[in-house]
């Protein structure tokens, strides 16, 4: 099959391409990650120090509450508040920042910061131009007190330099344990005082995460000359303290050095295991030891793949490969344990088997859709490990996670979608658990009589009357359902195939062929009225309208075809969905980058651009994912688009940038786009490699004269996972026209 185009005006052709390696320097892809791009806009990330996965994650706050400082960091901001442990990446709630440091010199200033304490937070000035940032490194200058920060990260631990300046004969760290902002309030903290350069202590609090219990073992590089202690806004004396806002101030003699670290080890489980975590990672080690081994943790992860291309989508690329290694994180200790959302402390079956990690932080409304699938072919074992996991906590749970972190289900958004994600794991023979167990699991979440459920099972759809978004439930579920048949069918189990394959058409029962749209229904199965398929209110979609989910039935993309009218009537839809525009007066905050009614700053239509490849117009397909890398994804602080969602925004970079996307991402198929790199390695694990390759590449030069797989032309629209993970060549032949 010729895969054809339509010519779309891009961007003026860049001339400079940055090789793999070069003459006199090993190729380093840490050089080319910019920290920076997505802490500015809607990209809620955070420039702070981490390795891959990893359980900490060192990073200033500007100690400000709302929407721009989710991640605690917003770039435009020009304070910082403290140095927290735990952050999250590119979500849409703020939660955590637990364990916040903060070093300074008498007198202390106090600023006026909305969402801080009333008589001011203790906070300095900075500058961008005295801030730098590299994978596993942090630094910044505080103007206010000439101290520079420097901060790097182990899996469990973090690691803090404060440089005081030459007439500082003082010098003080401030540990606020009470410290919380957005989401997030502290419940109860203690703090300890073991020994002159040791402390310890916990802090707990509860948020988007109900139940969160973060303890922590502290290590400092001098003596404490000096301390106080502050609970609950009143002095404090002794060495050991409770109370729900407890900070404390510990003075260091600089006459003999002015530099001072902090090294803190966290846990979930005790202060005992968080001194466990620290010494696991080497008691004594230095502070650029763990500099260089974050780094070299850093390069190992991202030279899995190895890129040539323009140095802005060098820059792209690899950013984007870092944002999809922070999450799902590890989240047991050193001795495997952790708190479980049962609230009690449990062993991850992964460590007693094989001294596996237990993983957390799974946005799984988010990343069924691209982060997993590319985990599995990037990081196969560690998805391998990730399963476990998500089987650990419906062992202990008694479902299936939807949305969990720091030991708890939070139930955020919606659907079933551990099941794609463990189905996918198991057709591609990632699993260790008995796929039996997993088919169990599967059915338990799919016959729940909450989220809507009961009347999905009764009536096959979610009513209006019952709950908002009812009719993305009725279209998730039914994308989940189907998962759950191909697993039975696999399985042998022949009714529960028919059951759930028949449960996965029910997105048939919210489509209204007057209008072309998903409606939503009320009990009597009558669609609502009115109806603007433009509006965003009353939420029956999921952060979304119609047309952003009319498109969502990535299982059954012929029958939805079908439904709209046959192949040129879906393209003339998907037509119009781009060239409406939005209405600016009513777009809620979570909708943006958008092109016409497609809206790429969220996840329900990020597989949309590729459907016009199911009805024989892929060139428009081709220009579309190559307009939305250029103008969508940029290395500029507000370079993504829309929250970074724990990694599927930069997931749908990296499979579009190598020319291929999962649409259906149960199926083990990559539908094919056009590719943005020159060429590209893939280094899998098994031993293979898998290339592409885009002759004639351009930025004007978007479309896809033919894809030739291993020699022969492809006459389909994808590869299949088998044909990645066996190695080979996938090469685009690229054109000015289709």
């Amino acid at each position: 099959m010729g895969l054809v185009a339509c010519n779309l005006a891009t961007k003026t052709e860049q001339a400079s391409i940055v090789s793999s390696q070069t003459e006199n320097k090993e190729f380093d892809p840490t050089d080319f990650v910019d920290l920076f791009i997505g802490t500015d806009g809607k990209g809620k990330t955070f420039p702070g120090a981490t390795v891959p996965h990893g359980m900490v994650q060192l990073s200033p706050d500007n100690g400000r509450t709302g929407w721009d400082w989710i991640s605690g960091y917003f770039y435009p901001d020009n304070v910082i508040a403290g140095f927290s442990h735990t952050h999250l990446s590119g979500t849409g709630a703020g939660d955590l920042y637990d364990i916040s440091f903060m070093p300074i010199t008498k007198p202390f200033k106090r600023l006026a910061l909305e969402g801080g304490p009333k008589q001011g937070s203790i906070a300095s000035h900075f500058s961008h131009q005295q801030e730098s940032a590299s994978p596993g490194y942090y630094q910044v200058m505080l103007d206010d007190y000439s101290i520079q920060v420097e901060l790097t990260a182990g899996l469990r631990t973090g690691y803090q330099r404060y440089n005081y300046s030459a007439d500082t004969q003082t010098g003080v760290v401030r540990l606020d344990l009470g410290y919380s902002r957005n989401w997030d309030k502290t419940l109860g903290s203690s703090i300890q005082i073991i020994d002159e350069r040791t402390i310890a202590g916990y802090r707990k609090s509860t948020g988007w995460a109900p139940d969160q219990r973060v303890y922590f073992y502290t290590q400092f590089s001098a003596p404490i000359k000096d301390y106080v202690i502050n609970k609950d806004g009143q002095p404090s004396v002794g060495k050991a303290h409770q109370g729900v806002e407890i900070a404390a101030e510990f003075e260091f003699d600089l006459n003999q050095s002015k530099v001072v670290e902090v090294r803190t080890a966290i846990s979930s489980v005790s202060i005992d295991n968080a001194k466990n975590n620290f010494f696991a990672e080497g008691g004594d080690k230095t502070f650029e030891q763990t500099r260089k081994e974050a780094k070299q943790a850093w390069k190992n992860e991202l030279s899995k793949v190895e890129i040539q291309a323009d140095t802005d989508n060098m820059r792209q690329f690899y950013t984007a490969m870092y944002h999809a290694s922070l999450a799902p994180r590890v989240f047991s200790d050193s001795d495997g344990r952790y708190k479980g959302p049962d609230g009690n402390i449990h062993t991850s079956s992964g460590f007693a088997k094989n001294g596996e990690p237990r993983y957390e932080f799974f946005s799984l409304w988010d990343t069924f859709r691209a982060l997993h699938p590319w985990k599995t072919i990037v990081d196969p074992d560690r998805s391998s490990q990730m399963m476990t996991s998500i089987m650990d906590h419906y062992k202990v749970a008694g479902r299936l996670p939807v949305w969990n972190f720091q030991g708890n289900e939070t139930d955020m958004m919606m659907g079933y979608h551990s099941v794609p994600v463990l189905v996918d794991a198991y057709k591609k023979g990632l699993l260790k658990e008995d796929p039996k167990d997993i088919l169990d699991a599967a059915i338990q979440s799919a016959t729940q009589q909450k989220f809507g459920l009961a009347s999905y099972q009764e009536l096959g759809f979610v009513p209006f009357e019952e709950r908002k978004w009812n009719v993305s439930l009725t279209l998730e579920y039914a994308f989940d359902d189907w998962a759950i048949a191909a697993l039975a069918k696999d399985l042998g189990e022949d009714a529960l195939y028919q059951e759930f394959n028949e449960r996965a058409q029910n997105y048939r029962k919210h489509f209204d062929s007057q209008t072309g749209f998903m409606r939503a229904l009320d009990q009597q199965g009558q669609f609502r009225q009115p109806f603007d398929e433009n509006a965003y209110h009353p939420e029956d979609y999921c952060e979304a309208n119609a047309w952003q989910y009319s498109f969502f039935v990535p299982h059954d993309i012929e029958g939805l075809v079908a439904l709209m009218g046959g192949n040129t009537a879906f393209a003339d839809k998907l037509d119009t969905m781009f060239e409406v525009e939005q209405s600016m007066d009513e777009v809620p905050e979570w909708i943006s980058g958008y092109i016409g009614q497609y809206v790429h700053g969220n996840e329900p239509s990020h597989h949309v651009p590729y459907l016009y490849s199911f009805v024989e117009q892929p060139h428009k397909t081709q220009a579309l994912v190559r307009k939305i890398m250029d103008d969508l994804y940029t290395t500029k602080p507000d370079g993504l688009a829309g929250n970074e969602d724990a990694g599927q925004m930069s997931a749908w970079y990296l499979f579009s940038a190598l020319g291929f996307y999962p649409v259906n991402p149960v199926s083990g198929e990559y539908v094919l786009g056009s590719p943005e790199i020159n060429s590209a390695v893939l280094n899998l694990d098994n031993g293979n490699t898998f290339k592409v390759r885009a002759e004639n590449q351009s930025d004007k030069n978007v479309y896809v004269k033919k894809a030739i797989l291993n020699g022969q032309e492809l006459e389909r629209i994808f590869i299949t996972h088998q044909e990645i993970m066996a190695g080979g060549e996938l090469v685009f032949i690229m054109s000015p026209t289709h």
